[in-house]
């Protein structure tokens, strides 16, 4: 059974520091694209970073510079380095996913983790 398990949120104050991390187990993360998302109150799921299978990344505008996404295919985890964050970075991340298949994709999700930035 594929399931991907985050851990690592918490609570922290303004310009602290958490890293996420996004243990998969049922699949190989080395051939998926990975992504973490976030939703905040009141707002919807958004893409914070993604890394393809080839090693390539990229960062919604508000995290560059503060974030990094990282993966261990030998552990297969992924990571999301936060540094200096905001109080507007509270939300729940979500661990994504995705590889393209005939006919559609496989598209697998973790169940959150709870970020808080406040002082």
């Amino acid at each position: 059974q594929q399931q991907l398990v985050e851990s690592g949120g918490g609570l922290v104050q303004p310009g602290g520091s958490l890293r996420l991390s996004c243990a998969a187990s049922g699949i190989i993360i080395s051939i998926y694209a990975m992504g973490w998302y976030r939703q905040g109150p009141g707002k919807q799921r958004e893409l914070v970073a993604s890394i393809t299978s080839g090693g390539s990344t990229n960062y919604a505008d508000s995290v560059k510079g503060r974030f990094t996404i990282s993966r261990d295919n030998g552990k297969n985890t992924v990571y999301l380095q936060m540094n200096r964050l905001k109080p507007e970075d509270t939300a729940v991340y979500y661990c994504n996913a995705k590889r393209l298949r005939p006919g559609g994709e496989y598209n697998y999700w973790g169940q959150g983790t709870q970020v808080t930035v406040s002082s």
